[in-house]
């Protein structure tokens, strides 16, 4: 795996972030205060930040495969199998998809799988998957 990247988001309430991130997701808690929680998401470092006065969500939508993908967004890049538990899991917990589980550019370089949902924050997240790994950055 190359080098985890970091990130840190704002959310409202921090409890509502464990359940999503810790539970729902199952990434495990690293440290934590009463103002942020670290979470090993999928082998990268992100801190959600108690920041109750700014609101997260769209700024701007792109069109992408006749989709309003959600910008800005974060996600990682699954295996196939993870991802379709992952779908699995979000579908079974009722989670409104901003763009549900499907195949973009199908028989296209490139072709993956994706799905958009948002936190209890509002922040918008991307899971993909690819069948072919090495395709990740065809054009």
């Amino acid at each position: 795996m190359p080098d985890p990247f970091h990130l840190a988001f704002p959310v409202n309430d921090l409890q509502a972030a464990r359940a999503f991130y810790g539970g729902l997701l199952g990434c495990p808690e690293g440290r934590s205060s009463d103002h942020w929680i670290d979470f090993d998401f999928f082998g990268h470092q992100i801190v959600a930040h108690l920041s109750p006065g700014d609101s997260a969500g769209d700024t701007a939508t792109n069109h992408v495969d006749g989709h309003g993908v959600p910008v800005p967004h974060f996600g990682v890049v699954l295996d196939m199998d993870t991802w379709k538990k992952l779908a699995d899991t979000m579908r079974a917990a009722g989670t409104e998809f901003v763009i549900e589980p499907y195949i973009r550019f199908e028989g296209q370089p490139g072709e993956q799988a994706t799905m958009f949902f948002r936190d209890p924050s509002g922040n918008a997240l991307e899971f993909k998957a690819f069948a072919d790994r090495s395709q990740l950055f065809e054009k």
